[in-house]
C-alpha cells in the first residue's frame, strides 16, 4: 500500500500543475473551518474517458453538466451553513468543507490526495496522526463504482466516508470497508420492493436493463436471488452501454412478449433509454424505476412520455429541508460558483452561471435526504467525539477514528427521521414510496414500504391509469394452469411450461408446489383434476347389518341343532345307529363342529389382527379333524367288509394300536404345525383394501395362500381320500354304507367354495367377507345335515331300525349276495 500512494502522490504533485485550465478562485467548493468535511460531488458526468498519452488529471467543468447533482452539492454547502448557525450542535466550532468535481472513476484523483494531504503533501511512512489533516470524514462520491476506486485510501487510515448514493452491496462487508457508512439504503432494499411490486400485480415475465457497472452488476445479482423461489423469471438482461443504440434491446423484448421493463440504472443512462424508446415508438410497456430516476422531472415532463406505456417506480421519501429554497434564492444572483480570490486545485470550478434558482429546485430531487443527513451524522459524532455541552466543547485533539466511532453509534433524529446505523454501517431505519407517472406529469405516490421494525407494505392499484384503460396489464411467457392442472417444465425457464391435469389419487397445491401433482393419503381419495383430497368411507360389515345378524342366527341354530344332536346320541350310545356312525368319534366330529362354527363371529365387526386369526384358524383346524374322522370312519367300513379277511394282522394292528385314533391324532398335529409355522410367517391382519372403490376402504384381512398353502393341501388331500373310501364302499349294507352321505356333502362343500371363489374374482366390496362366513357356514350344515340328520331321524321316527336284528339281517343279505 505503501508503493501505491507513493506513485499517487507523485501523480498528485504533477497533477496540480498539468494544466492552467484546471484552476480556479475561491470558491463554492471550499470553506475554512476548525475541522473539514470533504465532499465527492460528479457535478459533472464524463460519459466516457478520452484517450491519453501523458499523466493529466481531467477537467471535469468541460463535461456534461448534471444539475441534479449540483442540487446534492449545494445542499452539502447549505448543511454546513446550517449547523455551524446552531447554538445546540458544536456550539463554538466552525466547520468548514473542501469539495470536488469527481466526475471520473479513473481520472478525478487529485481531489482525494487533495483531502489526504497535510500541507500539500502525504507521507505513508509516517507515523499515524503525527501530521493530521483537518479532514475528518468525507461524504460521496455517488455512484458505487467511483465509491469503489476511492473508498481503499481513506479505509487505511479508518477515515469514515458517509455515503449518500452509493448503493452496491460489497460496501456492507466490514472487512473490507470498515470505515464506510452510507444514509442510502443498499440495492437488495430497492430490489425487494422492486420485487414486492412484481409479486403483487402478478408479472412474472420481465425484462431487467441494467448500468455496464459495479452498481448495475450488483443489482442484477441480488434481484437473481431474490427470485429465485418465486414465480418470476428474467426473460432478458442487457448491460447498458453509453451512446449505445437501443434498437437490439427493444427488437429482443418484443420477440420475447415481455411487458415489463426493471429499468436499474443512473440517472443518465434511464435518460438516454427512456428517449429512445420514445423515439423508437415503443408502446404498451410496464416501466419500472429504480430510486436513480424514479423522481427525473424531465422524464416526467418530456412529449410523448405516455406513449410508451405505464411508468411505476421505487422512490426515497421527499423531505422539505426548511431554508434550502431561500438558500438557493440567495446564491442564484453569482455569475460563477466561485468568488475572487486564490488559486484552487483543479476540479473546483463549476460553469454553472446559465443555470436559474427555479432549475436547480426543480432538479431530481433524489438523494437530498441521504446528503444532509450524511452532513448531520458527521457534526453529530464530532460533537460526542468533542465531547460538547451547552457551554462549548472541550479543546481536545480528535482523530478521524474517534469520529467513526462515534458514527457507528450514531442515534439522532432529523426532520423526524431516526438515523441510525447497523453494524454493516446501513441505515436501520426507512421506507420507500412507490410512484405512479400520472397523466399530468407528476409522480404520484401511491404505496409505501417500510423496513423497520418489520415488513409492512401497501400499493393503491387502483390509483393507476393503465395503458390498457383499466385491467392491469399481464406479462407470462405460459398462461397460468387452470385449477387442478399441473405445470411442466418443457423450457429452460420455469416460468415457460405446459399444463397437465392431475391424476386419480392425486392432488395439486399450487402454493407449495405447481410442478408437481401430490399423492392423496392411503386414506384419501381425489377425483381427476383435484386440489385436495377427501377422506376415504370406512367400510366393514358391522354386526347390525341383516345378513350378519341372518348367519349368526344360522351358526347360533347350528350350535343349538349340534348340541341337541350330541345329547340325543347320548342317550342312544349303545344302540346300533349311533354304533355304527362312529360311536364316540361322533361326539369329536360335533364338537368340532361347533368349534368351526365359532369361526363365523369373527367375519362382523371393525376387524382387527386378533379377530383376522380367529376368522381362519378355528376353522381350518377343527374341520380338518372332521374330515380325517370321515376318512377313518370310510376306511374301517372298507376295511371290515373288504380288507381284513385277507390281511388279518393288519386287523390286529389296527386295533390293537387304535388306528383311528392315530390317523386322527395325525392329521391333527400336522394342521396345527402347519397353521403354526405359516401364522407366524405371516398371520392374517387386517388390510386397508383401497383398489376396490375410489372413495372407499374397505377393512379386510390378508390370508397369504403362499404360506398357508400346506394347510389347505391336506384339507384336499383328506377330502380325496373320503371320495375313495366312500366309492369304494358303495355296496356295502344299507345300515354301514354312508358313501352316498358322505359324498353328497363333499359335492356340496367342493361346489360351495368354488362358487365362493368365483364370487371372490369376480366382486369387489365388503360383502365378500359375508359370502366368505356365509360358506364357512354351509360346509358346516352339510355334515350335520346329511350326515347326522339321518341318523337322528332313524333314531327318533323308525326305532325299529335301530335294532340289534335289523343290523345283523342287513349284513346277512350282503353275505349272500356276496356269496352268489
Amino acid at each position: 500500500m505503501q508503493y501505491l500512494h507513493f506513485a499517487l502522490v507523485f501523480l498528485f504533485e504533477n497533477g496540480l500543475h498539468v494544466s492552467s485550465q484546471c484552476t480556479a478562485q475561491v470558491s463554492d467548493f471550499y470553506m475554512p473551518g476548525d475541522f473539514l468535511i470533504g465532499g465527492l460531488f460528479d457535478i459533472h458526468y464524463a460519459q466516457a474517458d478520452n484517450h491519453h498519452v501523458r499523466p493529466e488529471a481531467l477537467d471535469c467543468s468541460s463535461q456534461r453538466f448534471s444539475i441534479s447533482n449540483y442540487r446534492r452539492f449545494q445542499l452539502m454547502r447549505f448543511a454546513v451553513e446550517e449547523i455551524n448557525n446552531s447554538t445546540s450542535l458544536l456550539p463554538n466550532v466552525t466547520l468548514g468543507y473542501e469539495m470536488f468535481d469527481h466526475c471520473s472513476d479513473t481520472r478525478s484523483f487529485p481531489g482525494i490526495l487533495k483531502l489526504l494531504s497535510v500541507n500539500g503533501q502525504i507521507q505513508p511512512w509516517a507515523e499515524p496522526y503525527r501530521t493530521l489533516s483537518k479532514v475528518i470524514a468525507v461524504v460521496g462520491p455517488f455512484t458505487s463504482t467511483q465509491a469503489l476506486t476511492v473508498a481503499p485510501f481513506f479505509m487505511v487510515d479508518l477515515i469514515p466516508m458517509v455515503n449518500y448514493g452509493s448503493s452496491s452491496s460489497v460496501f456492507s462487508k466490514k472487512a473490507k470497508f470498515p470505515s464506510f457508512l452510507r444514509t442510502v439504503h443498499p440495492n437488495s432494499d430497492v430490489i425487494e420492493v422492486i420485487v414486492t411490486i412484481l409479486k403483487h400485480f402478478k408479472w412474472h415475465w420481465v425484462a431487467f436493463l441494467y448500468n455496464a457497472d459495479d452498481f448495475g452488476y450488483d443489482g442484477l445479482n441480488i434481484f437473481r436471488n431474490q427470485i429465485t423461489d418465486t414465480d418470476i423469471c428474467i426473460a432478458y438482461t442487457r448491460a447498458l452501454m453509453t451512446g449505445e443504440n437501443f434498437s437490439r434491446v427493444f427488437q429482443q423484448i418484443e420477440m420475447q412478449r415481455i411487458h415489463v421493463i426493471i429499468v436499474f440504472t443512473a440517472e443518465m443512462a434511464a435518460e438516454a433509454l427512456i428517449k429512445s424508446a420514445i423515439k423508437s415508438n415503443i408502446t404498451n410497456k410496464v416501466w419500472i424505476a429504480n430510486d436513480a430516476w424514479s423522481l427525473n422531472k424531465r422524464l416526467l415532463k418530456m412529449k410523448d412520455i405516455r406513449n410508451i406505456g405505464t411508468i411505476l417506480g421505487v422512490a426515497q421519501p421527499l423531505l422539505t429541508i426548511p431554508g434550502f429554497v431561500d438558500f438557493i434564492h440567495s446564491i442564484e444572483r453569482q455569475s460563477e460558483c466561485g468568488h475572487n480570490g486564490q488559486q484552487m486545485l483543479c476540479n473546483q470550478v463549476c460553469n454553472c452561471s446559465d443555470w436559474r434558482a427555479k432549475d436547480v429546485l426543480e432538479a431530481d430531487p433524489s438523494f437530498s435526504f441521504p446528503v444532509y443527513s450524511a452532513v448531520y451524522a458527521i457534526a453529530h459524532a464530532l460533537h460526542h467525539s468533542l465531547q460538547c455541552g451547552e457551554s462549548g466543547c472541550n479543546n481536545i485533539t480528535v482523530y478521524p477514528n474517534m469520529v467513526l466511532a462515534e458514527l457507528q453509534k450514531s442515534n439522532f433524529t432529523l426532520l423526524n427521521r431516526t438515523i441510525q446505523f447497523d453494524k454493516n454501517g446501513d441505515l436501520k431505519f426507512g421506507l420507500y414510496f412507490v410512484v405512479f407517472w400520472n397523466h399530468v406529469g407528476d409522480a404520484q405516490q401511491i404505496g409505501f414500504y417500510k423496513f423497520y421494525p418489520k415488513v409492512h407494505y401497501y400499493i393503491d392499484s387502483e390509483e393507476i391509469i393503465w395503458y390498457t384503460n383499466g385491467e392491469v396489464p399481464t406479462s407470462v411467457c405460459s398462461q397460468e394452469c387452470h385449477e387442478g392442472y399441473v405445470r411442466k417444465q418443457t423450457y429452460p425457464q420455469k416460468c415457460c411450461f405446459t399444463c397437465e391435469i392431475c391424476p386419480n389419487e392425486t392432488y395439486i397445491n399450487v402454493t407449495d408446489d405447481p410442478y408437481n401433482c401430490i399423492s392423496c393419503k392411503a386414506t384419501e381419495w381425489s377425483k381427476e383434476g383435484s386440489t385436495s383430497c377427501n377422506p376415504r368411507l370406512v367400510e366393514y360389515v358391522s354386526h347390525t347389518e341383516m345378513s350378519s345378524v341372518l348367519i349368526m342366527a344360522g351358526a347360533g341354530i347350528l350350535v343349538g341343532l349340534t348340541g341337541a344332536i350330541s345329547v340325543l346320541f347320548a342317550l342312544n350310545y349303545n344302540t346300533p345307529v349311533v354304533r355304527s356312525a362312529g360311536g364316540p368319534m361322533c361326539f369329536l366330529i360335533l364338537g368340532c363342529l361347533i368349534l368351526c362354527s365359532v369361526s363365523v363371529f369373527f367375519y362382523f365387526g371393525k376387524p382387527t389382527n386378533i379377530s383376522c386369526i380367529l376368522r381362519y384358524f378355528p376353522f381350518l383346524l377343527f374341520y380338518t379333524v372332521c374330515l380325517a374322522c370321515f376318512v377313518v370312519r370310510s376306511f374301517q367300513i372298507i376295511f371290515i367288509f373288504k380288507i381284513a379277511t385277507k390281511f388279518p394282522k393288519l386287523q390286529i394292528w389296527w386295533k390293537k394300536y387304535h388306528g383311528q385314533w392315530l390317523v386322527i391324532a395325525g392329521a391333527f398335529t400336522v394342521q396345527t404345525l402347519l397353521l403354526a409355522i405359516s401364522f407366524a410367517y405371516d398371520p392374517p391382519i387386517l388390510y386397508n383394501e383401497t383398489s376396490w372403490y375410489q372413495d372407499q376402504i374397505v377393512l379386510f384381512c390378508t390370508l397369504n395362500l403362499e404360506a398357508t398353502s400346506g394347510t389347505f393341501v391336506l384339507v384336499v388331500v383328506l377330502s380325496c381320500l373320503c371320495f375313495i373310501f366312500s366309492y369304494m364302499g358303495k355296496d356295502l349294507p344299507k345300515n354301514y354304507n354312508e358313501a352316498k352321505s358322505i359324498t353328497f356333502c363333499l359335492l356340496l362343500f367342493t361346489v360351495t367354495w368354488i362358487l365362493f371363489i368365483t364370487i371372490y374374482i369376480l366382486y369387489h366390496g365388503k360383502f365378500i367377507q359375508t359370502l366368505n362366513a356365509l360358506a364357512v357356514l354351509c360346509s358346516l350344515y352339510f355334515f350335520l345335515l346329511w350326515y347326522f340328520l339321518p341318523k337322528c331321524y332313524i333314531i327318533i321316527f323308525q326305532s325299529h331300525k335301530n335294532t340289534q336284528q335289523y343290523f345283523q339281517g342287513q349284513i346277512q343279505n350282503y353275505t349272500k349276495t356276496i356269496s352268489q
